[in-house]
């Protein structure tokens, strides 16, 4: 725990960003039937009937930090995925970064070892083939880039995301979405305004609060 208070309480750093990383599944639900729209003195309808269209999976990572956050649809969350997600946030996310430190929760995914099932290990760990043209800072590979700290269990409230994920279910996803198309698109434009705007959260729970709060967890000093 508090290694990851820590992390929260350091001041802003671009060059080590503290991105909140989490995911979650949400259902993909089609109207079977025209919604009426909002009308004077009439509050839109919606028939109870609906078809489901399967889910869907989302990832997001949350720097509350700089008030920047991204969210990625997939069609699963496996190891592959994970692996996927990490690289973009090395290559595409944080390319100038000389180390990124990653909170997460201590899924069985959320591993080195995803990353190495899903890319040689040159391409996972070791140094990247020199190219003409691109930024120096972009030499090293994946994990060399990547920190991974992982909340306690049972205690994943400590992420971040978790709260990202909350405001983004409440502005977003409480509606039918039936398609991943759709879906891909309201993540977009939720994302962007939420960037623009440079959204973040006030975290004020500190490793001193925690110490009184959650005293029993702590060893007792003279």
């Amino acid at each position: 725990m508090e290694d990851v208070l820590e992390l929260y309480e350091e001041p802003h750093d671009p060059k080590k960003p503290v991105v909140c990383f989490d995911e979650m599944p949400v259902q993909l639900i089609e109207e079977t039937r025209v919604p009426q729209p909002v009308a004077p003195g009439k509050a839109a309808r919606y028939d109870y009937e609906y078809r489901r269209n399967g889910t869907a999976n989302l990832f997001i990572g949350f720097e509350p930090k700089a008030g920047r956050r991204y969210v990625d649809a997939t069609d699963s969350r496996t190891k592959l995925d994970f692996a996927a997600q990490m690289k973009r946030l090395a290559d595409e996310r944080y390319p100038e970064a000389e180390r990124i430190r990653v909170v997460m929760d201590n899924l069985n995914t959320h591993k080195s070892a995803s990353l190495y099932e899903a890319y040689a290990p040159a391409e996972a760990r070791c140094e990247a083939p020199s190219r003409k043209g691109l930024a120096k800072t972009r030499g090293r590979r994946i994990l060399r880039r990547l920190e991974f700290r992982y909340t306690p269990k049972h205690a994943s409230w400590l992420n971040q995301a978790e709260i990202e994920f909350s405001v983004l279910s409440s502005q977003c996803l409480d509606r039918r979405i039936p398609d991943k198309e759709t879906l891909e698109g309201e993540l977009a434009a939720w994302e962007a305004e939420r960037n623009e705007a440079g959204a973040t959260v006030e975290w004020r729970f500190t490793n001193e609060k925690a110490r009184v709060k959650l005293s029993r967890l702590y060893p007792a000093t003279s």
